[in-house]
């Protein structure tokens, strides 16, 4: 999951630097959305191990 947050957010870095407004909001939301399921995922895990 951390992995599609990174590749996300190289997109919308990538297509805010071309100037394609309508693709960079949709792929940084999508960076965020993965990133946060990302660190929820890894809270759980830290807490089911202790």
């Amino acid at each position: 999951m951390l992995r599609w947050a990174i590749i996300f957010f190289i997109i919308a870095i990538v297509a805010g630097a071309l100037g394609i407004g309508g693709v960079a909001p949709i792929a940084t939301y999508a960076a965020g959305a993965c990133l946060v399921v990302a660190v929820i995922f890894f809270v759980l895990n830290m807490i089911k191990k202790v």
